[in-house]
């Protein structure tokens, strides 16, 4: 037992193989060497705790893609102002209580495109904000009980031991304290130890991209919002009876229903109006053409012009791209089966789920309806976010520009898909608080109404589980009943206890607080908490203590991989984007790490008597 734990802790440290693999060597090792049976080996794979984690993942992800973190992101950067360390602050402030509710991986991802655009604008680099944002979600994700896996891990740990688990915000009475350590670490400390690396990351936000299309194509040139007066005759009409291309040279493009009814068919945007779309009272349309040609249609239909927004980039964004549609540039290659046939502007394909909104050749915007396409012409094109990702698939020879899936999680705007994710994740938070039902069946029911109410497509929730870190928790989960069946784990836990616990019981808990940290600055945090669970209710039971606090310790141990860039997904992830090397960490994560265990050892054992 003991040479299959230590050749796993040693496949983690090599980094060779991915952690599921190691996992999944071990748990077949424990197999294979008659130390588990069959039942007991594949038992993780039916653990609540893994399922309660692959569900947190969707509803992360619900979350992610229905606009909230991107816009709670936004709004991190605007209180921030031209203050460095006051983003500072709010960056990590942000992660922190983000991470809280959504995965601390998909906190990252969410606002790592956002600080490194804010470092930049406020004139200092991203070096001096990442590493802030990592530890922030790290520490954010002790603020409650799904926060991060090792306090599921831990609190079921007690369930299993036929003890009270730990409820939905218990973990927060330690999480808050820690968290403001961190960011008043990093405010006053951290942040002069923190390097200055030039990297060569200047994203391209969706403000910026849109101004380049203004310029390049021209756009807000013929771009109008026209409103369907009371006495127009284009009242419960359809657009092909008008013939609005040929007789006035103007394209619909857009449709928003002022009166919408969902129940008769008539949803509040039409995003891509065909010619069998019928038009009513109070409709919206946004229209391409001419100054010429809007006011005739103005005068023929009674129209009336709606004002634009003071920022025309807005107004764009308001109306053109949302949480379903995006815009993307493409330019056309020589090979491209689009060379040498002719398409009409705004005209939108079916096929793809695409519109062809702008053209441009020789960085010259082309103005003719009618466009016959040769190599090299940039598209402005306008779809789905599905049918832009699938562009690429369609059609191989066309290079598409920027990064479509980096705006589609950017765009900030919510509709009521948002408000029924937002309300998902807080269903969840009430039935875990009043424990109306398990913590896992009520992340299975928050999941389930984020993927039977669209928030998130089937497709895109399964590539928003990060199966590497279910398939290792599930694989890992056999270790620690090893552990406790061959008595290893009492062997290690005895050990701590004539070394430590004889002393004094807080000596123990600092001893379980050093081993876990020292396991998860190599070991995944989730495996870390997987191994420590068993050896710290040993070590308590031994010497007749609660073990409450020492699994509240191993669940804050578990996520203080603060000296290294291997330990978490998070420290990983920010690694490039900050340029930073391994002493790095080690030199701004060290006192921390000294903070936590110091407030750790202060008020644990108050909140959480012996």
């Amino acid at each position: 037992m003991l040479f299959i734990l230590v050749v796993t802790i040693g496949l983690f440290v090599w980094g060779k193989f991915t952690p599921d693999i190691v996992a999944l060597i071990s748990m077949i090792s424990l197999y294979l060497t008659g130390i588990l049976t069959a039942p007991e080996t594949l038992s993780g794979f039916s653990n609540p705790t893994v399922i309660m984690i692959a569900a947190l993942f969707i509803i992360g992800e619900g979350i992610a893609q229905t606009g909230w973190t991107a816009m709670a992101g936004k709004k991190f950067v605007e209180w921030a102002g031209k203050s460095v360390p006051k983003l500072l602050v709010i960056v990590s402030l942000g992660a922190g209580v983000l991470s809280g509710f959504v995965s601390n991986t998909g906190t990252v991802a969410t606002l790592m495109p956002l600080t490194i655009s804010s470092a930049w604008s406020i004139g200092t680099l991203p070096s001096k904000m990442l590493m802030p944002v990592a530890f922030g979600s790290n520490t954010g994700g002790l603020l409650t009980l799904t926060g991060t896996p090792p306090n599921i891990i831990a609190s079921n740990a007690l369930v299993e031991a036929d003890l009270e688990g730990f409820s939905f915000f218990e973990f927060g009475l330690i999480g808050l304290p820690l968290l403001i350590i961190a960011l008043l670490y990093f405010r006053y400390i951290g942040y002069k130890l923190l390097p200055k690396n030039k990297t060569n990351n200047k994203p391209v936000n969706i403000e910026s991209t849109l101004h380049n299309w203004i310029g390049a194509y021209k756009i807000d040139d013929d771009y109008y919002r026209l409103r369907i007066r009371s006495l127009s005759p284009l009242i419960n009409t359809k657009i092909k009876k008008w013939d609005f291309e040929e007789a006035f040279n103007v394209t619909i493009i857009r449709l928003k229903r002022r009166h919408p009814n969902v129940l008769k068919g008539y949803p509040k945007f039409e995003e891509f109006p065909d010619l069998d779309t019928k038009l009513r009272y109070h409709d919206i349309i946004t229209v391409k053409g001419d100054t010429e040609a809007i006011n005739r249609i103005m005068i023929r239909f009674r129209l009336g012009l709606l004002p634009l927004e003071p920022e025309t980039t807005d107004e764009l964004k308001h109306n053109l791209i949302n949480q379903e549609v995006g815009m993307t540039e493409v330019i056309v290659n020589p090979n491209s089966m689009l060379v040498g046939r002719k398409y009409k502007l705004g005209e939108y394909f079916k096929r793809f789920g695409i519109q062809l909104l702008a053209v441009s050749r020789n960085h010259t915007p082309l103005l003719e309806k009618e466009i016959r396409v040769k190599v090299g012409d940039a598209f402005l094109l306008r779809g789905t976010w599905d049918s832009i990702e699938d562009l690429k698939k369609q059609h191989e020879n066309l290079v598409i520009c920027g990064s479509p899936e980096g705006m589609a999680k950017n765009v900030e705007s919510l509709n009521y898909k948002s408000y029924i994710a937002m309300a998902s994740l807080l269903l969840m938070i009430v039935f875990m608080v009043f424990k109306i039902v398990p913590g896992s069946i009520a992340a299975l029911i928050s999941a389930g109404i984020i993927l039977l109410t669209g928030c998130v497509p089937m497709a895109k929730a399964y590539k928003g589980i990060s199966w590497t870190s279910v398939v290792m928790i599930a694989a890992m989960i056999p270790m620690g009943i090893a552990l406790q069946k061959t008595g290893t784990a009492q062997v290690i836990a005895n050990g701590l206890v004539n070394y430590l616990g004889a002393i004094h019981p807080s000596l123990l808990l600092g001893g379980v607080f050093l081993l876990t940290t020292t396991f998860s600055q190599v070991i995944n945090n989730s495996a870390t908490a997987v191994l420590m669970a068993p050896i710290a209710i040993l070590a308590a039971s031994s010497l007749n203590l609660s073990p409450e606090p020492f699994m509240i310790v191993v669940a804050i141990s578990a996520s203080t991989a603060f000296l290294t860039p291997i330990g978490t997904t998070t420290n990983a992830m920010v690694m490039t984007a900050g340029g930073y090397k391994f002493m790095n960490y080690l030199k701004v994560g060290a006192p921390l790490l000294l903070l936590f265990l110091i407030i750790s050892l202060l008020l644990v054992p108050m909140i959480w008597p012996f």
